[in-house]
């Protein structure tokens, strides 16, 4: 079992900007074949968005409409690790941010397969 912690999270105004981290389990992370890293949202009320995605043996990268251009994915494969850069962030980005990892990947969709997920880490945009 992968397991998969995130940090980064918290408050900020519009126009501001946040660093989200995703570290995976090195104990488990090949075991699974893992390829594939992503960062999900959702707040409530509302549909469970991905974000982006990142093919982790390529650098391919996936963003949604909604944040091209103010997001970044990133990764640090030493640290089995996955980063999410987030600037010039706006009221519709307050939700749960949730890291994933999986197998496959499409740019025109991130992760084929998201296999594991972390706990999820607030965002919160104020106005």
């Amino acid at each position: 079992q992968v397991q998969l912690s995130e940090s980064g999270g918290g408050s900020v105004q519009a126009g501001g900007a946040l660093r989200l981290s995703c570290a995976a389990s090195d104990s488990s992370w090949s075991r699974y074949g893992i390829n594939c890293m992503g960062w999900f949202r959702q707040s409530p009320g509302k549909e469970r968005e991905r974000v982006a995605a990142m093919y982790t043996r390529g650098g391919s990268t996936y963003y949604a409409d909604s944040v091209k251009g103010r997001f970044t994915i990133s990764q640090d494969g030493a640290k089995n690790s996955v980063y999410l850069r987030m600037n010039n962030l706006e009221p519709e980005d307050t939700a749960t941010y949730y890291c994933s990892a999986g197998r496959g990947f499409v740019g025109h969709g991130g992760c084929l397969e998201d296999d594991f997920w972390g706990q999820g880490t607030q965002v919160t945009v104020s106005s």
